[in-house]
């Protein structure tokens, strides 16, 4: 239970970094323009790096993390985040601003027939592999190496066969 603890804290904290962006995205009316999307890498990014290094300082000795143990974490707090801000998203276009969608994809849901529910999908695939790959990315960094060379003082022992 205490190794959920931190991937949910984390998860949280990304999921309210996005939604107070979307609103003060909102507040300048620049929320419908999905160039402003890219942004939320940047949140998804930071937020799963400041994770990535406080479980490695407070979990082990030499600051690195078993590769799968890491992944999954990492990809469960992105996760919490993700499903944070849909939940929000779906929240905000049907209850608070119920024009929003119509706004945001405008002209494909009247020539080709978008669903709404399409668009929360999207939403949250979007999440999902923003996640994926910012844990790939940190995972680099932070996994335990499995170079033999700082094993071994001598190089060429590693040359020599069974």
């Amino acid at each position: 239970m205490k190794k959920l603890a931190l991937p949910s804290k984390f998860g949280w904290l990304i999921g309210a970094s996005l939604i107070i962006y979307f609103l003060i995205l909102s507040i300048f009316s620049l929320h419908t323009n999905p160039m402003f999307s890219l942004f939320n890498g940047v949140i998804m990014g930071y937020g799963l790096s400041r994770f990535f290094r406080r479980y490695a300082k407070s979990k082990t000795i030499n600051h690195k993390i078993k590769y799968e143990t890491g992944f999954s974490l990492g990809f469960l707090t992105g996760l919490n985040a993700t499903v944070i801000f849909t939940l929000f998203f779906v929240l905000f276009s049907t209850e608070i601003q119920p024009g929003f969608l119509e706004e945001l994809i405008g002209n494909w849901r009247t020539h080709y027939n978008t669903p709404g529910g399409l668009v929360y999908f999207v939403v949250f695939i979007m999440g999902i592999s923003t996640t994926m790959i910012m844990t790939l990315f940190f995972m680099q960094y932070y996994k335990v190496s499995w170079n033999l060379k700082h094993l071994i003082n001598d190089p060429e022992e590693i040359l020599v066969t069974n």
